[in-house]
């Protein structure tokens, strides 16, 4: 099958060109995207010439050419830019384990350093550490607690610059009981402080049901075990809210829930997730992603469930080989990636899937299409793990798994689903990011060195044609504000299908991410949009409806919330306008 040449738009031709071709020493371009494919499908595919020789391999590398050059699957950044490459270091996300000693803060640091040099993300869980003012034994002075020892993992990253090609990212969590839980929460009240890190309050079942009752809890010292004092449960989730609506962070992680899906626990709990907390992992887990761009996928009108089925194999496939063909930076990574072997397969392009489907992303219709087709890929990839297993072996620790427990058949992988943010292989793409409706329908996009040039989304202009209306005189008019629903000069159903993210209801932006988490073994990265009027009481109702719904993390944020923001709406007589940064690091590095 020849594929031809993906058309890229603007935006995608400089992403691919900063980030991802290959270079020669002087730093000169020596890679075009179609050979970018194909470096990347062929070294993954490498990975099959053990069950099936080189010719094996080597239809499978046309498989795997075919997907991504057709913008149907894309693996994650770091599979990008490093196939096939001396680097080699293919997955995305990492945590390391930071333990209550000096020797494992400082070797997290280092371990965190390698790590975002070759493109991947780390998350770390400090409630380990002791608080900040207890006793130190070896030396008689005071602890500086987690918040000081984060500022040495910031300022690492901030050297580190992950090779200068991808931004670090970094995810920090806090138990709710921890002393410092205050100190953390308020963090990045005092603006610059942790830019580069995603903060998390771990908060347990027992934690909400204490606040709705409004009753306190106690604070235990890690080091001791004791508790040390007693808060209001009620005024603590307060103040998270409060620092959430005013600066983006912490967001939370239902620990809870998180544990109960963990697949290996007899192997360890779950010690941290990644920046943007859609992967809980074990302390030194990796997990490598990948995303089928559902928006490739209609045919006549109709959502081709048939390609669906096709892509989610061959994503399984594609990811499991990822694992053996990955070069990990430590050798504590590469035992327990290998023994669990976890992938990660989601999708992106699914508000764009809405609007060639004639749906509104705020209607119980896309609630409805959402779960059916999560529902569809895990069943499907969890198949496709079985089914390799029975080829190749299941993952080791199988055996010591809750799918074991469970009487499941073996399967290849301890976990198959997750939904990651995608933002930069959307722009790739050509399509929206993960499970978020669209920004805005029609921007002025900045670049670097100052260029702008205006952008309007490609389906806005197919339904206006298709209604017989000039973009001529439409397009000012969306340039304007974003957004078309106000515009009720449009027909009706038109302006239905281009909800705007502060358009559509928090409620229905946390019941969209959990129709997904209802089907997906890890969790889901979404940022609950919230307008720049939007109060701590929107804040507490999305965190409550999300603790209900089963979600096992939150994100909000309220526009204008964070300086330098990816995103931004037009004042006055200005159009909207978007910076050229992009990132997969969802509110660390855009929106």
């Amino acid at each position: 099958m020849t594929v031809p040449p993906p058309s890229f738009r603007p935006i995608a031709v400089r992403v691919l060109s900063e980030r991802y071709l290959r270079r020669d020493p002087d730093g000169k371009v020596v890679e075009t995207a179609d050979e970018l494919f194909r470096r990347v499908a062929e070294s993954v595919a490498t990975a099959e010439e053990p069950y099936g020789g080189s010719q094996a391999a080597a239809r499978q590398a046309e498989t795997f050419y075919e997907a991504l050059a057709g913008l149907k699957f894309l693996p994650n950044t770091p599979t990008l830019m490093n196939a096939g490459l001396p680097r080699g270091q293919l997955a995305a996300c990492f945590v390391i384990p930071v333990h209550d000693d000096m020797r494992s803060i400082l070797e997290g640091v280092r371990d965190m350093a390698l790590i975002h040099q070759t493109g991947g993300g780390t998350g770390f869980n400090f409630s380990h550490l002791r608080p900040r003012g207890d006793q130190v034994r070896s030396t008689g002075r005071v602890a500086s607690g987690p918040v000081g020892f984060m500022r040495i993992y910031d300022t690492t990253t901030e050297v580190v610059k992950q090779g200068g090609r991808r931004r670090g990212a970094n995810m920090g969590i806090l138990r709710v009981d921890h002393p410092d839980i205050l100190e953390f929460i308020t963090t990045k009240s005092d603006k610059g402080m942790l830019p580069n890190f995603n903060l998390s309050v771990a908060v347990t079942d027992d934690f909400m049901q204490r606040v709705d009752a409004n009753r306190d809890y106690p604070l235990i010292n890690p080091r001791t075990g004791l508790e040390v004092r007693r808060l209001q449960a009620r005024e603590v989730f307060d103040r998270i809210c409060e620092a959430a609506l005013t600066t983006g962070d912490p967001g939370l992680v239902f620990a809870d829930a998180i544990e109960r899906a963990n697949p290996t626990p007899e192997i360890g709990p779950l010690e941290a997730t990644n920046p943007c907390g859609e992967q809980p992992l074990l302390a030194y887990e990796s997990c490598n992603l990948g995303s089928i761009n559902l928006a490739s996928l209609v045919k006549g009108g109709e959502l081709d469930w048939e390609e669906l089925d096709r892509l989610v194999a061959l994503g399984v496939i594609f990811l499991d080989d990822v694992i053996d063909q990955s070069q990990y930076p430590l050798p504590q990574i590469t035992a327990i990636t290998h023994a669990n072997r976890k992938i990660g397969l989601g999708i992106m392009g699914l508000a764009d899937l809405f609007i060639k489907l004639g749906i509104a992303y705020d209607s119980p219709e896309a609630l409805e299409l959402g779960d059916r087709i999560m529902a569809r890929i895990q069943d499907r990839a969890v198949a496709q793990s079985q089914a390799l297993a029975s080829q190749r072996g299941p993952f080791p620790n199988f055996y010591h798994s809750r799918w074991h427990r469970q009487g499941q058949p073996p399967r290849r992988n301890a976990t198959v689903t997750t939904i990651a943010p995608t933002g930069t292989i959307s722009i790739i793409a050509g399509t929206s990011s993960g499970i978020e409706p669209l920004f805005a329908v029609a921007y002025r996009r900045r670049a670097l060195e100052g260029a702008e040039f205006d952008e309007v989304h490609p389906l806005f202009l197919e339904k206006l044609a298709d209604a017989g209306l000039s973009a001529e005189e439409w397009v000012p008019r969306v340039l304007a504000t974003g957004r078309v629903r106000p515009l009720t000069a449009l027909p009706e159903k038109l302006r239905r299908l281009f909800p705007t993210t502060f358009e559509v209801s928090v409620e229905y932006q946390v019941k969209m991410q959990a129709a997904f988490q209802r089907h997906v073994e890890n969790a889901v990265s979404k940022t609950i949009n919230l307008a720049p009027e939007a109060t701590r009481e929107d804040v507490a109702a999305a965190y409550h409806l999300a603790h209900r719904l089963g979600l096992k993390g939150i994100t909000v944020y309220r526009y204008g919330s964070k300086p330098g923001q990816v995103l931004s709406l037009p004042t006055g007589d200005e159009a909207l306008t978007l910076s050229h940064e992009f990132a997969e690091e969802c509110r660390l590095c855009s929106v």
